[in-house]
């Protein structure tokens, strides 16, 4: 039987469903989902298989208009992702479309030499025609090789995809064992799980401006692991908003992490969260660093 194996980069706006879509490509969770945008920073890997085939998908950071370092270093990764992939998948929300993100990386995509699929997302919640409509629109911005309608969240259209993304792939040896889901190491999914568990549970209460780090990371005798973070901030009344009552918030995020990371890495995991404001973070090299983006001027 002959092996393929090519890399696909996972591009679109803010909240197209970026995320969500290589975690149903892979099968199993790989990279952080939220409601809040900009929540990819990292160009996280998943590991997908379909039949002979092993597809590296990076899922970069939503491109958008950096204005900050941060946001500089997060597009900086979005586009370094698309580099020599052997097919770039644009996802839209055809529903919000974020007109203004979309039309930067259209111009963008119109020139490059990789295979371009578009992939019009959440159809669940879409209706028919414009669907249609928008994809013909899009198709005369930039020649796709392909077009799927998909719901990365029902898994709808999924399926089909996958194969056909497969059949893409050059031929060649796989580059990750069969077990391996994803390129990240255990420690920074360990920070991206706790920084998805802030998202989820405190809102609009904190804004994007927090950053987990890794501090240590102890394999203990009895085969559990022990995992100590610390949640980076910028001002005291963000702190005392992510302690909460108590201590209540910081325990129920830890509480719900811990739950989450146990069943992924297989094992007890102990972890201990303590959180610090540091105004100026996000000007820090070596947080850069520690949450795997690289440091941009």
């Amino acid at each position: 039987m002959t092996t393929r194996c090519g890399f696909v980069a996972v591009i679109g706006a803010p909240n197209a469903g970026k995320s969500t879509l290589v975690n149903a490509l892979v099968g199993q969770k790989v990279a952080i989902v939220s409601a809040k945008a900009q929540t990819t920073r990292a160009r996280l890997m998943g590991i997908a298989l379909e039949g002979e085939a092993q597809m590296v998908l990076v899922d970069t950071p939503g491109i958008f208009e950096p204005r900050r370092r941060l946001d500089r270093a997060m597009v900086g990764a979005a586009w370094e992702g698309a580099e020599a992939a052997d097919a770039v998948l644009l996802v839209v929300d055809p529903v919000k479309q974020r007109r203004r993100e979309l039309e930067p990386l259209l111009e963008s995509l119109a020139n490059r030499p990789e295979r371009k699929i578009l992939v019009l997302n959440k159809v669940d919640v879409a209706k028919k025609e414009p669907l249609l409509a928008l994809a013909q629109d899009l198709g005369t911005k930039v020649d796709f090789a392909e077009v799927f309608f998909v719901s990365a969240l029902t898994g709808d259209g999924v399926p089909e995809m996958k194969a056909a993304l497969a059949a893409m792939m050059p031929e060649g040896e796989w580059v990750y064992p069969e077990d391996q889901v994803s390129d990240a190491s255990e420690r920074l999914l360990a920070c991206e799980i706790t920084r998805e568990q802030l998202y989820r549970q405190l809102h609009e209460e904190l804004p994007y401006d927090s950053a987990v780090r890794p501090e240590k990371y102890v394999e203990r005798k009895d085969g559990s692991v022990e995992i100590h973070q610390q949640i980076v901030v910028t001002r005291d009344n963000q702190r005392a908003i992510v302690l909460g009552k108590g201590g209540s918030r910081i325990k129920e995020i830890g509480s719900a992490a811990r739950a989450e990371l146990s069943e992924l890495l297989g094992r007890k995991v102990h972890l201990f969260l303590h959180v610090k404001t540091e105004e100026n973070w996000a000007e820090s090299r070596e947080i850069y660093e520690e949450i795997g983006l690289e440091w941009v001027r």
